[in-house]
C-alpha cells in the first residue's frame, strides 16, 4: 500500500493527537468532539491508494479518510480519522512519525479503546518515556500494566520514535460505539493537556454522536466492499 502525507501548512513545537478508528469508535469520537469545540484549519491529508476512493459530505463539508486539522491556541494537530482500510497500522504510523518530523511534535498522543465485557468508567495510560510524563499521566489515568494494544496505536509504541508517544485508554464495548467511554477519555486528556474542555455536552450527545458515526463508518465499510466486487468482477 502506498500512502503519502500531504501538507499545506507546517507548524512547528506541535503536540499530535490522533483517534483513529478501533475499539469503541473511541479515538474517532473524541477528535470529532475536539473538532467540534475546537477551532481547527485543515492543513494537510493521508492519501492512500488502496483505500476506496471514498468521502463523506457532513454539514457541507467534504471528510476524507484522513485529515489533519490544526488549532492554533493550544498548538495542536489533530488527526481525524473514518476510514484506514485493512492491515494499515504499521504504514499509518510511518506517516504520524514523518508527520511528527516535519513538524518537529514535542508528544504524540493517541486515544483508543480497550474492549471490556463490562466497561466502567476507568482510564489507562501507557508511555513510552518516563520521568516527568509518569507523575503527570498517572494523576490522570492507571498505568496500563497488560494487555493487547493492535492497530496505529500498537505500532506507535512498538517504535523507537524520537518524539515521545503517549496513548490513553477507555474501557468500551468493541462492536458499538461508545461515546460515553470517549467522554471518560476526554477527562483524562483535559486534565493532561490543559485544554478545559468540558465532557459534559459529549455525554448529552452520545447518542447522536454514535449514530453519525456509526452512519459514517459503515457507509464506508460498505464502499470498500463493493469495490472488492467490482475488482472481483474485473478479473472474474
Amino acid at each position: 500500500m502506498l500512502m503519502k502525507l500531504v501538507l499545506t501548512k507546517k507548524p512547528k513545537n506541535v503536540t499530535i493527537i490522533e483517534g483513529f478508528p478501533g475499539f469503541g469508535l473511541i479515538g474517532t469520537i473524541a477528535i470529532e468532539f475536539l473538532m467540534d469545540h475546537l477551532e481547527t484549519e485543515k492543513i494537510g491529508t493521508i492519501e492512500m491508494d488502496e483505500v476506496p476512493a471514498m468521502i463523506a459530505i457532513h454539514q457541507s463539508k467534504v471528510i476524507e479518510p484522513v485529515s489533519l486539522h490544526y488549532n492554533k491556541d493550544y498548538n495542536l494537530v489533530l488527526v481525524h480519522a473514518i476510514n484506514i482500510g485493512k492491515n494499515t497500522g504499521w504504514k499509518l504510523s510511518e506517516m504520524i512519525e514523518q508527520l511528527a518530523d516535519e513538524l518537529s511534535a514535542k508528544e504524540v498522543v493517541s486515544l483508543e479503546g480497550v474492549g471490556s465485557p463490562n466497561p466502567g468508567n476507568k482510564v489507562f495510560y501507557y508511555a513510552t518515556q518516563n520521568g516527568a510524563y509518569t507523575k503527570k499521566l498517572s494523576a490522570v489515568a492507571s498505568p496500563l500494566s497488560e494487555g493487547i494494544v493492535v492497530g496505529v496505536t500498537g505500532a506507535l509504541l512498538a517504535k523507537n520514535m524520537k518524539v515521545p508517544v503517549v496513548a490513553f485508554f477507555a474501557e468500551a464495548q468493541s462492536g458499538l460505539p461508545d461515546s460515553r467511554a470517549a467522554a471518560e477519555i476526554i477527562k483524562a486528556l483535559d486534565t493532561y493537556t490543559g485544554l478545559k474542555i468540558d465532557p459534559k455536552p459529549l455525554l448529552a450527545q452520545a447518542k447522536l454522536f454514535e449514530q453519525k458515526l456509526k452512519g459514517i463508518t459503515q457507509k464506508a465499510g460498505k464502499a470498500e466492499e463493493l469495490q472488492e466486487e467490482k475488482m472481483d468482477n474485473y478479473f472474474g
